[in-house]
C-alpha cells in the first residue's frame, strides 16, 4: 500500500470547526436590549373643563381625517388638495421616507448571502533564460459568494434600527402634512379676518366721512365751531390710516398660502380676493380621551419609532463585542484557450469559513456601546418631552377655544350697544342736544368693537383648527397606502 502524505489537521482546528457547527445548529441569539414599548402616563380625562361645545365624546375616525370639511369652506378644501400635491415641504418628507425604505433595503440585504459574477483574460510571457519564453492567455470565469453568519443578532439588530427608521420618517411625513393642514387653513382664515376688517374699516370710513361733512356744514352755518371740524377730520383720517396696515397684512397672508401650495406669491390671488365670510365652526366638537390624542399624533408617534431605532442601534454596538462568523466559496471556469473555457472538466472550486474576534481595541469597542446607550436614553427623554408637550398643547387649546367663544359673544353684545349709542349721539348731535365729543366717542368705540368682534370671530375658528391639529387630526385620508 502506497503511504499516505496528507497531514492530520491540528487539534484547534478540530475544536474550532465543532465550535461553530454547534453555534450555527444551535441557534442564532441577538445581544442587547430588547425593545419595550414606554406606557406615557395618561389620564382617562382631560384636566380642562370642556366648554363652549367641546364634548368627551370618542372622535369621529371620518371627521378626524378630513376636519377641515366641517368648516363649510369649499375654497379652503380646494386648497388643502393644492397644498397636498404642491407642497415642498412635504415633497422633502416624502422623499426621506424613500431614503428610510432604500436603507432598510440594503439592511435586508446584509442577511443574506452576497453573490458576484467574476471574468478576466490574463496574458503572461516567461523568461527565455529561465524557461521556454513562451506567451500564455488564461480564462477566468466564474462566482464568488460570502456571508456573514449573523450568530449574535448584529445585523437583526441593525435591520430592526432601519425598519424603526422608516416608520420614524413615515410618521414624519404624516407630522410635516398635519403641520401643513392647520398652516393652510389659518392662513385662509386669516384671509377672511382680514377682508371682514378691511370692509369694517372701510364702513366706518363712509359713515365718519358723513359727521365730517355734516361738522363742516355745520360751522359754515354758524351752529358749531372750527374744533368739531378739525376733530371729525382727525377721526375720518385715524380710521383711513388703518387701511394700509389691513391690506399688507392681507397681501402678505396670500402670498404666504402661495408659498404652502408650492406656487409663487401672487398665484392664488384670483381665487382668494373677493370677500367671504369667516368659516362657521360646527355646534360640538368631541375631542375623545387623551390617549387617543398620543396614539393619533404623528409626532408622538415618531418619537416612539426613533427610540425603538436606537434601542436596536444598542444591540448593534454590542454586536461588535462577539466573533463575527463567515463563510465563503467560488466555483468558476479556467482555461487557456476561449474555445475550451466552458468545458465541465475546467472547473474550479473553493470554499472555507472565517472567524473574527476582537481582542484589543483600546475599549473602543465598549465606548461605542456606552455612546449608543447614552442616545437612547436621550431618545427615552426626547420621547417623553414629546408627550408632555403634546398633553400642554391640547390642554391649552381647550381653553383658549371655549374662552375664545365667550369672549366674542361680549363683544357681539358690546358691539350692538356701541352701535345703537352711536346713532343715538349722531341723532342728538344733529338736534342740538349733544356736543361733537360724544359723536366722535361713540364712532371710536364701535369702530374698536367691530375690529375686536371681526378677530375673535376669527380667532375661534383659528383655534379649531389648533384643536384638531393637536389632536393629530387630518392625515389619515390624504396620505397615500404605500407611506402609512
Amino acid at each position: 500500500m502506497k503511504p499516505s502524505c496528507a497531514t492530520p489537521a491540528p487539534k484547534w482546528a478540530s475544536w474550532l470547526s465543532t465550535a461553530f457547527i454547534v453555534l450555527v445548529l444551535t441557534g442564532c441569539v441577538s445581544v442587547g436590549p430588547d425593545y419595550v414599548s414606554p406606557s406615557p402616563p395618561v389620564g382617562p380625562t382631560w384636566h380642562t373643563q370642556l366648554k363652549g361645545g367641546l364634548t368627551s365624546n370618542e372622535t369621529d375616525p371620518t371627521t378626524m381625517a378630513a376636519w377641515w370639511t366641517t368648516l363649510n369652506a369649499p375654497e379652503l378644501s380646494q386648497l388643502i388638495d393644492r397644498a397636498v400635491s404642491g407642497n415642498l415641504d412635504l415633497k422633502k418628507a416624502r422623499a426621506r421616507v424613500r431614503e428610510a425604505r432604500a436603507r432598510r433595503g440594503v439592511a435586508r440585504a446584509d442577511l443574506v448571502p452576497a453573490v458576484d459574477a467574476t471574468g478576466s483574460t490574463t496574458r503572461s510571457r516567461g523568461s527565455e533564460s529561465m524557461g521556454s519564453g513562451d506567451s500564455t492567455t488564461l480564462y477566468r470565469t466564474g462566482f464568488d459568494a460570502t456571508w456573514e453568519l449573523d450568530i449574535f443578532g448584529g445585523l437583526r439588530r441593525s435591520m430592526e434600527a432601519a425598519e424603526a427608521d422608516l416608520q420614524a420618517s413615515q410618521e414624519d411625513l404624516r407630522d410635516v402634512l398635519v403641520s401643513l393642514l392647520g398652516e393652510v387653513a389659518s392662513n385662509y382664515v386669516e384671509v377672511r379676518t382680514l377682508q371682514l376688517q378691511l370692509a369694517v374699516a372701510e364702513a366706518n370710513i363712509l359713515a365718519q366721512r358723513d359727521t365730517y361733512q355734516l361738522a363742516a356744514w355745520r360751522q359754515e352755518a354758524g351752529l358749531s365751531d372750527q374744533l368739531a371740524v378739525q376733530q371729525a377730520r382727525y377721526n375720518l383720517e385715524s380710521t383711513q390710516s388703518k387701511i394700509p396696515i389691513i391690506r399688507t397684512s392681507l397681501e402678505e397672508t396670500m402670498n404666504r398660502i402661495a408659498v404652502l401650495l408650492g406656487d409663487p406669491p401672487g398665484r392664488v390671488h384670483g381665487d382668494l380676493e373677493k370677500p367671504m365670510a369667516i368659516p362657521s365652526i360646527p355646534l360640538s366638537v368631541a375631542v375623545g380621551v387623551p390617549a387617543n390624542a398620543l396614539r393619533r399624533r404623528p409626532d408622538v408617534r415618531r418619537a416612539e419609532r426613533e427610540l425603538a431605532a436606537q434601542t436596536a442601534r444598542v444591540g448593534v454596538a454590542t454586536a461588535d463585542l462577539y466573533p463575527k462568523f463567515t463563510l465563503s466559496g467560488s466555483i468558476g471556469l479556467e482555461a487557456l484557450a476561449l474555445n475550451k473555457l466552458f468545458f465541465w472538466s475546467n472547473r474550479t472550486t473553493s470554499g472555507g469559513g472565517g472567524i473574527s474576534l476582537p481582542i484589543f481595541h483600546g475599549g473602543a469597542l465598549r465606548q461605542k456601546v456606552e455612546i449608543q446607550s447614552a442616545l437612547q436614553e436621550q431618545a427615552a427623554i426626547v420621547y417623553e418631552a414629546t408627550v408632555l408637550n403634546a398633553f400642554e398643547e391640547v390642554e391649552n387649546i381647550l381653553t383658549a377655544y371655549a374662552e375664545q367663544q365667550a369672549r366674542r359673544d361680549s363683544l357681539r353684545a358690546a358691539e350692538d350697544a356701541a352701535r345703537q349709542a352711536a346713532e343715538m349721539a349722531q341723532h342728538k348731535y344733529e338736534a342740538g342736544l349733544a356736543d361733537f365729543i360724544s359723536v366722535l366717542d361713540a364712532q371710536r368705540q364701535l369702530l374698536s368693537f367691530q375690529e375686536q368682534l371681526a378677530e375673535s370671530n376669527g380667532a375661534v375658528v383659528s383655534n379649531l383648527i389648533k384643536l384638531y391639529k393637536a389632536l393629530g387630526g387630518g392625515w389619515e385620508s390624504l396620505i397615500p397606502q404605500g407611506e402609512k
